[in-house]
């Protein structure tokens, strides 16, 4: 298990781009856009992990109802796990609150699924799998 990327949700897409562009000193590796979740990603590689910047598509996005609930900023740590249905099944185990009963299609060519923050000490976490 490692840290696959960092999530931090922003108001525009746009602006936090250029912002990151700069602070990071590269552009883009990836950009996409998850029509189920309604949100645009924007991913940075840095070194053997990323930054993945989450901008809502539609006001009734998720990660729109977080922005305005909480503001832009950390919004999740992502980790890679190999079998994430047995990582679910152990975390499950373990007492904690898994918000999906099932991995769901994530960007980057992931399946993905979330941990409960309260849980984690205030912090979403999700594990992502890359599909085969």
């Amino acid at each position: 298990m490692h840290i696959d990327h960092i999530g931090i949700a922003v108001k525009d897409a746009k602006e936090a781009t250029e912002t990151y562009s700069k602070i990071l000193n590269a552009k883009p590796s990836k950009t996409e856009v998850v029509e189920s979740e309604k949100v645009e990603t924007v991913f940075f590689q840095t070194g053997e992990s990323k930054v993945e910047l989450l901008a809502p598509t539609a006001p009734d996005s998720v990660i729109a109802k977080y922005v305005e609930k909480k503001g832009e900023g950390l919004h999740h740590v992502a980790f890679e796990v190999d079998d994430i249905h047995a990582e679910l099944e152990r975390l499950r185990n373990e007492g904690f609150t898994v918000l999906n009963d099932e991995p769901k299609e994530g960007a980057d060519n992931k399946l993905v699924a979330f941990v409960h923050p309260k849980d984690n000490h205030g912090v979403l976490v999700e594990l992502c799998q890359t599909k085969k």
